[in-house]
């Protein structure tokens, strides 16, 4: 856990060549073609000192100590439904139901609609393990006409698993339209569409919603489906075919005690287990039938699923359980990942798996009535035990809908499936497991010191339960004899069976032996000399191909891994020549790849071999393939300035190989290992076998094989998480070989050497068996040397948020202590710690290139009980044996930092050295002497000797003591008299005591400095520790919080360079032109400038040919858009142009991102260069041909945009752009109290926060040639031009504009937002001002706040929702720091606008005018300027600006001014040399809102800006009205004429003849309670109908967002109304009026007023055409023509799901605004005022009246002939009946009586 491994001393041997580089080390792998090395495969550092394989028996431990899959996490899904389109049916009463898991929420019900439009927010808040999460289902299905009687009828659904929400791009599918089918009938095609945004939080992430832009390019469903990239748009259905075959090696079991006493009563010794087999996929759930009583049911089942393909739900759930009348309990999980068993590229293939056995894992196999790792079963958390094995097999069909046989339901069925052969799975092998033990170290002390011994499993054999048990199933196999009692005769132990040939088939588990104490914490076990083994014989189908391959991919990105590490360790330590190393890394990478093309295509015809073994080898010949030819070219591309984007792709190349290894079908199980103190299971550790797998072939061998490796034995299940887990229960060195029986002739091969074996004795003649244990004959002597120097960052083990820190160091079976530092998190302890004699077994020069490791554990010493765990890291030590020389290169050897781990959490780093030194024949006196500094005396204490310490040099840091702010109280005192201390390598200085800390927080002396020696060398500079103390009365101290500054860098001052003075010899003039361009458009404008040339930069103006385009626009036959009236804009007109800018800005970034993507990829394949320094040139041009290609899309658009003075829009806090606005001023968060002991700690930090210090630092190496400036002021030293910090007063002008997706907080899914303000003890609650149901509100406010720094400086701006009842609830707030933005050099009090005004929308809103602003700047900066010339210039230091000099007032005079000048300068600000920066612009800013319980969250987001003004200047002038706009209210009359070719629907009762009775009825969307019908033309038989009927629709409509808004109560229980925004939308039906029975819907046409089809003027042109293919037809806006008329026609859908025309309509459509309504009324219906003619309609109503016997006659014979029929039957039968019960009681009581 090294972070650098840059010994520049270190010879590394590969295999056994001498070592070739003094200095440097060569890269581990030895790949070097040519003679020299290559200087790009030169190992610089590497991540983990571990890693040094130099010789191969030591393979390297795995760090993180802690599970990480099945702990719970918190996760929040949000699902926005926003509206629905195209449902299939007629009239319906549609709502959407959102379900997740068994969670279900449902949207409100719209009425008599095909496109309800919902927009309906909800939220699902989760707290599971992140698999369990995944796995969930999300399901949108429509309903409609549900109600509280009936449960609805089901239109479609959609579903997906929430993993694949989680891993699309920003966690989320934004505006998408998810496509609904119908499960119960899969031929029916596409049942409509639903648009939703879904997002996936979990704890810490983030999600970028995009800005809420115009829906227009939204209404493109095909293109904007709910589908991940890469699905197609066209899913198919698709039937996937599970096949269960069987199972074996099932624990032995039973959960009813029951079966226990019946076996002592009857003495039926039956298997006790009811196996069967469970799946879940997509939702559904399928089972095999239940074997009863069966250890090795066979069941030879399929299971039938009906899913889209491709499915969105990635993994299939295979159970096996175990059938019981109580409950039936999981016997182990399996998850088939259907990513892994398909491929979707060109030559892809379906998902296929098998004939192939997947193993299980899961809980132990010991039998125990109460299972605590029952969870295991589930699937949750690594298995610690092999549970089963289950042979199956999958394959995919894709359906043909139209194919007659195909069923179309998708319920899941169960079929039976013929038996399979023996050999299809391969041909059964005997497989040989050796392990010896050689070492067992750290064995908690908590176990006690009952004998231990060591058990391991592969699979079920080895198994101290099983072993009997299973020789069984053996006897099936062919191996081992099958009568038990004859194995038990032969040896009396269970786990030593005899086999066929007379060797022993297991021995696994060593003999157990007592522990002996290490250290307080730990004991050993007494192994010494003698090495305890085991070895097993198990017979398993031969699929080592399989692991192979995954083997040698595997290798391949085992060594790319370690090569970016070292990398990355090159640049972070800023060491020569990272792109070097990464050609070398790339080199190796192609040859990894070339390797496994030659050996990945061996064994073709082996037996067993299925269609996923042969689609995967193709798969990955072809990719691996592609990955070693892009690394190939990719080599010569890489230059010092690409390597961090090169670092990246290489990244993606990684994530592919580790894909690609990771082999779907399962052959040999994995070992486990188990700990078992006196019978009791105590930790395990789990070694996957391919990782130990035996090949002849080194890279297909496992990286593992053969090799010794150290394992750290964790406790199983859930116990093991959090700080359980992290104490070692057992360390061990093992040796393990797995490989055929045949194979064995060299198992042994990798221990290291010097050992005998002791075996069984065994008769003679008998071939001679593997040895139970090993004696080393051979033993070297060494001493150990730890040196100790510090440690930084450590984790806050204390309530007080410091430590009291040492280092225990292990090794071998000794430890050792270093002393205890208190208070500190820093802890220097630069000790030198010397273990002597330690023993080591094996060859002297193995030792020497392959040491043990030693483990440092620190501790925090507490007073009472045992000390606290904070860590763990690994080293390994440097080797001198007793022959060479102690001297560079090697020795002595340097200090590096170790990253320390607690869990699987950083916690810091070490620094240190490790040497081991042989002790020769002489003793001790050959070993080099130990020089201490001569100036420290610590009494037993040896310091780091001179040659390892760092070379120190004298430095002075100055300390800018600011203030303190938002202290907590401490012990529940407030604190009053804070002060400073700051201490940095055992020196330090104390600020001045603040006497009131409520009065005034800041310090009355600004600067203070001190000198202190600290290493030359940058990276080993200790860190610099800020506490804060209380002095309380009595002298006492008490301490409020501290925190460690780590890095200094930032804050070292280096003086600038000579060059950076000659400004002041050239002019540079920079002209710009008035007219802002519009942002995304400066791509192409902008030209970098060099510092000291002579440039004119011209910036074009866009409007010059104002007058050419006035006189174009004339030809144009749609009528443009006025020209802008100054009157109508307002503050909003700037802010949506703004938004509409910022939308386009992030498209073109994307695009362009897109564009350098493509870019690189086409230069990969080109082989090209990039050249780094021409790529902005490059991108404008490419910018502009995409603009000209993009041109004729956008056109519209673009003539109409008119131009407009914009702001800045920042789609995140203003802080994230301006650095924290720490240019001079730092803030430092103080930290008290104990870490948190979660997974995510910088989570639970939040709550150790007790303050802030703010202030800076500034370091130098003290030297006599400081530059000092004429007007330097020795007091504040670096810190010159730094305001005071006495208390100030100023006016917080805060503008609140709206909130976006806030989080639900009442039951009904909405919210009651309104806004809360406070800062320092101002507190304003807007609560009558909340806005109804809206999780969207759109406030317009704002506040003005008096406030004095220091003692309010941080302004909280929270969102509380209203509740009628009980107190309001937070549902989020944001915090800023207004000082920090108040004293800050980018100016953050008030935005500067892009153009100067006096009047209108765009007024200049700060006190002080342009020039004043420049003046002070120029002055504060010591400037020279700003000089105002003629011709409108301005001159400052050696700039000079153009701009226009004139202005005009309301009355439209102008006037001189140098305003424009002077703001033209500020917009430029950072090209003015030497304090040049940024200045903020007028912006709004979205700020992340937070809820204190849910840390990590968003809760939504505000968008809003903060002005600041002081009040010893001009007062500012009034607030900007920002006050939401009013929507202007219009009437809609429409007038029903005629219609005609409406269906007709009724049969005449009369005359038979087909008629209709037409009415229609039209309503504006949303509004359904004003639909409004026309009066009824009955008896219509050709289909036209008269009406001349108007109907009237008042609504208030929103110009800008193009909105109806609506406000109405939501319920009739509603406190108050809720305003809804809704698109206008125009309704018109057709129906057909029954007078008995409910009216019949005939068809429907919806008009958006804002873009509709042109009627057609006569009724003949009108077609279908006109709904089905909007995209041709001319559209109109009713707001634009206000008055229109033609023919439209009516649709429905017919039974085969298409659009038919069921009429016509001539409609007029006259919109006036509210006033011109007013003016001129008009009647509803006809009637006054301006009524409209009757239509003249032929008189058929009487029609029946006239021909009375035609009629009946029809009537009787034709139409209602059989009703007649069975009405006649029906009363004959009802009189018989009569009668009977007439006559019965009179006969009975004759019949009684005997008459």
């Amino acid at each position: 856990m090294k972070r650098s491994r840059h010994r520049g001393n270190k010879e590394e041997r590969n295999g056994d060549e001498p070592a070739i580089l003094e200095t440097e080390n060569l890269d581990r792998q030895g790949t070097f073609m040519g003679g020299g090395p290559d200087p790009d495969t030169i190992s610089l550092a590497s991540v983990t000192a571990v890693t040094t394989n130099v010789s191969n028996k030591r393979s390297k431990p795995d760090i993180k100590m802690e599970p990480s899959s099945g702990r719970p996490v918190d996760y929040q899904v949000s699902v926005t439904v926003i509206e629905a389109r195209q449902l299939v049916g007629l009239n319906m009463d549609p709502m959407v139901c959102v379900e997740i898991g068994e969670d279900k929420k449902y949207t409100s019900m719209k009425e008599s609609t095909n496109c309800p439009y919902y927009n309906e927010y909800f939220v699902f808040d989760f707290h599971v393990p992140p698999d369990v999460m995944f796995d969930k289902i999300l399901k949108l299905s429509v309903i409609h006409s549900k109600n509280l009687l009936r449960s609805g009828t089901l239109v479609g659904t959609f579903k997906l698993d929430v993993g694949t929400i989680y891993f699309q791009p920003e966690h989320q599918f934004y505006h998408k339209w998810a496509l609904l089918s119908d499960p119960d009938d899969i031929t029916a095609g596409c049942k409509g569409y639903v648009k939703c945004d879904i997002a996936v939080v979990a704890k810490g992430d983030t999600i970028k919603t995009p800005h809420k832009a115009n829906e227009s390019d939204e209404d493109d469903i095909e293109g904007n489906l709910l589908l991940p990239e890469g699905v197609p748009a066209e899913r198919q259905w698709a039937r996937y075919y599970l096949k269960i075959y069987r199972a074996e090696g099932l624990p032995r079991m039973n959960t009813s005690i029951m079966a226990n006493v019946k076996k002592a009563f009857i003495g039926e010794n039956k298997d006790l287990v009811d196996p069967y087999v469970q799946v879940q996929f997509a939702g559904q759930k399928g089972k095999t039938s239940v074997q009863k009583s069966c250890y090795e049911p066979i069941w030879n089942e399929q299971i039938v699923f009906t899913e889209m393909f491709p499915p969105l739900c990635k993994r299939m759930k295979i159970q096996l359980r175990d059938s019981d009348k109580v409950n039936d309990v999981a016997l182990g999980t399996h998850f088939l990942d259907l990513r892994k068993i398909s491929n979707d590229g060109d030559k892809g293939f379906l998902p296929t798996l098998g004939p192939a056995w997947i193993n299980m894992y899961g809980s132990t196999r010991t039998y125990t009535l109460m299972d605590e790792y029952q969870e295991l079963n589930e699937g949750l958390g690594e298995g610690v035990s092999f549970r089963a094995r289950l042979l199956i097999s999958l394959g995919v069909e894709i359906l043909d809908p139209s194919s007659p046989d195909t069923t179309s339901s998708t319920e899941v069925q169960v079929e039976g499936v013929p038996n399979i052969s023996e050999t299809a799975t391969g041909k059964v092998e005997e497989f040989f497991l050796f392990g010896s033990f050689l070492e067992a170290t750290m064995i908690d002390r908590k176990i006690g010191d009952k004998p231990i011994n060591f058990e391991v499993t592969i699979g079920y054999y080895g198994n101290e339960i099983d072993g009997v048990a299973m020789a069984k199933t053996k006897g099936k196999k062919g191996g081992g004899n099958g009568d038990e009692e004859e194995t038990e005769l032969i040896h009396n132990s269970s786990d030593e069976e005899m086999d066929s040939d007379g060797d022993l088939t297991s021995v696994a588990t060593t003999p157990p032996m007592k522990p002996v104490i290490t250290d307080r914490n730990y004991f050993h076990l007494p192994y010494f000399e003698r090495k305890p083994c085991i070895y097993i014989k198990s017979l398993w189908q031969d699929q080592r191909r399989r692991m192979y391959n995954a083997n040698i991919i595997d290798n391949i990105a085992d060594k790319l891994e370690d090569g970016l590490n070292d990398v990355q360790e090159i640049i972070k330590t800023e060491k020569a020549y990272p792109e070097r190393r990464l050609r070398g890394v790339l080199e190796e990478l192609s040859q990894g790849c070339s390797q496994f093309l030659s050996l990945a295509n061996k064994d073709q015809n082996q037996s067993g071999r299925t269609k996923l073994d042969k689609e995967r080898l193709k798969l990955c010949l072809s990719e691996v393939e592609a990955i070693g030819q892009q690394a190939k070219a990719m080599r010569s591309q890489v230059k010092k300035s690409t390597v961090r984007d090169k670092i990246k792709l290489v990244q993606n190349f990684l994530t592919k190989l580790r894909f690609l290894a990771d082999e779907p079908q399962h052959s040999v199980p994995d070992i486990f290992i188990w700990m078992i103190s006196n019978g009791k299971r105590i930790a395990y550790a789990r070694v996957p076998s391919k990782d130990i797998l035996y090949s002849s072939i080194d890279e297909e061998r496992g990286k593992e094989c053969g090799k010794v490796k150290t394992i750290f034995l964790r406790i199983p299940g859930k116990k093991g998480f959090g700080p359980a887990g992290w104490t070692v229960q057992s360390k061990i060195e093992i040796y393990l070989w797995l490989g055929l029986n045949r194979q064995r002739k060299d198992y042994l091969s990798g221990l290291p050497n010097g050992f005998e074996e002791n075996k069984l004795s065994r008769g003679p003649g008998l071939p001679s068996s593997p040895p139970i244990s090993l004696t080393y004959m051979m033993k070297q002597i060494f001493q150990l040397r730890v040196h100790m120097y510090q440690a930084r960052s450590l984790f806050a083990a204390d309530s007080t948020g410091l430590s009291d820190p040492f280092a225990r160091v292990f090794f071998s079976t000794q430890s050792q202590v270093t002393e205890v530092l208190a208070e500190t998190l820093c802890p220097t302890w630069d000790q030198l710690l010397v273990f002597e004699n330690v023993e080591l077994f094996g060859e002297a020069s193995e030792l020497r290139d392959d040491p043990p490791i030693i483990v440092i554990e620190l501790y925090d010493q507490d007073t009472v009980g045992k000390a606290d765990f904070m860590g763990r890291t690994f080293a390994k030590p440097v080797v001198k044996m007793a022959d060479e020389h102690y001297g560079p290169p090697r020795f002595p050897p340097q200090l590096e930092y170790y990253q320390i781990y607690r869990g699987n959490c950083t916690a810091g780093e070490m620094l240190a050295a490790f040497e081991l030194l042989q002790i020769g024949p002489n003793g001790k006196a050959d070993l080099p002497p130990i020089d201490g500094p001569t100036d420290m005396d610590r009494g037993p204490i040896l310091p780091v000797p001179l040659g390892i310490r760092p070379v120190l040099s004298k430095y002075r840091i100055e300390v800018l003591f600011w203030g303190l702010r938002d202290l907590k109280r401490v012990n529940l005192a407030q604190v009053d008299r804070p002060r400073v201390d700051i201490e940095c390598a055992g020196k330090g200085v104390q600020s001045a005591i603040i006497p009131n800390y409520k009065k005034n927080p800041n310090f009355s002396t600004l600067v203070k400095w001190f000198e202190v020696d600290l290493p030359e060398n940058e990276l080993l500079h200790p860190p610099l520790n800020i506490r804060v103390v209380d002095c309380r009365a009595f002298g006492r101290y008490t301490l409020v919080g501290s925190i460690a500054v780590t890095s200094l860098r930032k804050f070292i001052y280096r003086p600038s360079d000579k060059q950076a003075n000659n400004w002041s010899t050239t002019e540079e003039i920079i002209v710009v032109s008035m007219e802002p361009e519009p942002t995304f458009k400066k791509m192409d404008t902008v030209v970098k400038l060099d510092s000291c040339s002579d440039a004119v930069v011209k910036v074009e103006d866009d409007d010059k040919d104002e007058k050419g385009k006035k006189k174009k626009r004339k030809k144009g036959d749609e009528p443009e858009e006025e020209e802008l009236d100054e009157s109508m804009l307002d503050w909003w007109s700037k802010y949506f142009a703004s938004i509409e800018t910022l939308t386009e800005a992030l498209r073109a970034q994307e695009a362009a991102l897109s564009d350098s993507e493509e870019k690189d990829d086409m230069d990969i394949a080109d082989g090209g260069d990039i050249k780094p320094d021409d790529s902005p040139v490059k991108g404008t041009k490419r910018g502009k041909g995409k603009k000209e290609k993009r041109k004729p899309a956008v056109d519209p658009f673009e003539k109409k945009k008119p131009k407009l003075d914009e702001l800045k829009v920042y789609p995140k806090e203003l802080e994230s752009e301006f650095d924290s606005f720490e240019d001079w001023l730092h803030s430092f968060n103080l930290f008290r109290g104990k870490g948190g002991d979660d997974d995510d700690q910088n989570v639970t930090d939040e709550d150790r926060i007790v303050g802030k210090f703010k202030g800076s630092l500034c370091m130098y190496k003290v030297s006599d040639d400081m530059p000092r400036d004429m007007s330097y002021d020795s007091n504040m030293g670096m810190f010159q031009n730094i305001p005071n910090n006495d208390p100030i007063n100023i006016l917080v002008r805060i503008y609140v504009i709206r909130a976006t997706d806030l989080h639900p907080a009442d039951i009904n899914g909405k919210a009651d937002p309104y806004i809360a303000i406070k800062l320092g003890k101002t507190e304003i609650k807007d609560k009558e001002n909340y806005i109804s149901k809206q999780l969207n509100p759109l406030f317009g406010k704002s506040f003005d706040v008096e406030a004095t720094f220091p003692m309010d400086s941080t302004l909280t701006v929270s969102i509380y929702d209203w509740d009628l009842v009980g107190t309001d609830d937070l549902i989020g707030e944001t915090k800023i720091d207004l000082e920090n933005r108040f004293y800050t050099k980018h100016r953050a009090t008030c935005g500067i606008s892009c153009n100067y005004a006096i009047h209108g929308y765009n007024v200049w809103r700060d006190p002080l005018k342009p020039t004043h602003i420049l003046a002070k700047l120029c002055k504060d900066g010591k400037l020279d300027g700003p000089h105002y010339g003629p011709g409108g210039r301005v001159k400052v230091e050696n700039r000079v600006f153009m701009a226009p000099t004139e202005i005009e007032d309301e009355n439209g005079l102008k006037k001189q001014t140098d305003e424009h000048l002077a703001l033209t300068v500020l917009k430029h600000w950072e090209e003015i040399p030497r304090v040049g920066c940024k200045l903020v612009p007028e912006h709004v800013e979205t700020r992340p809102l937070l809820h204190p319980d849910k840390p990590g969250i968003e809760q939504g987001r505000i968008e809003m800006w903060v002005d600041m003004f002081p009040k010893d200047m001009t007062a500012p002038g009034p607030a900007l009205d920002i006050s939401p706009r009013k929507p202007k209210s219009f009437e809609l009359r429409v007038i029903v004429w005629n219609t005609d070719e409406v269906v007709l629907e009724d049969d005449d009762i009369f005359t038979g003849e087909k008629s209709s009775d037409i009415f229609v009825r039209g309503w504006l969307k949303g509004q359904q309670e004003d639909k409004q019908d026309t009066d009824v033309h009955y008896h219509s038989i050709t289909g036209e109908g008269n009406f001349n009927w108007r109907f009237i629709y008042p609504f208030d409509y929103l110009m800008a967002e193009e909105k109806i808004v609506i406000s109405k109560k939501a319920s009739m229980f509603a406190w108050d109304e809720t305003e809804y925004k809704i698109p206008a939308r125009l309704n018109l039906q057709v129906w057909d009026a029954d007078h008995f029975s409910a009216d019949d819907f005939l068809g429907a046409i919806e008009l958006d007023l804002n873009r509709f089809p042109r009627g057609a003027k006569t009724a003949k042109q009108c077609t279908i055409e006109m709904v089905t293919n909007e995209a041709e037809m001319p559209m109109v806006s009713i707001f634009k023509q206000k008055r229109i008329k033609g023919w439209w026609p009516f649709v429905a859908r017919n039974e085969e799901d298409e659009f038919e025309l069921t009429g016509k309509v001539e409609a007029e459509l006259h919109l006036l605004t509210g006033e011109e309504a007013e003016k001129s009324p008009a009647g509803d219906g006809r009637n006054e005022p301006d009524p409209l003619e009757k239509p003249n309609r032929p008189d058929t109503s009487l029609l029946w009246f006239l021909t009375p016997f035609k009629a009946i006659k029809h009537l009787v014979c034709n139409q209602y002939k059989w009703l007649a029929i069975k009405i006649v039957t029906a009363l004959l039968l009802l009189a018989m009946l009569a009668l009977f019960l007439y006559s019965m009681p009179g006969y009975m009581v004759k019949k009684m009586l005997g008459a």
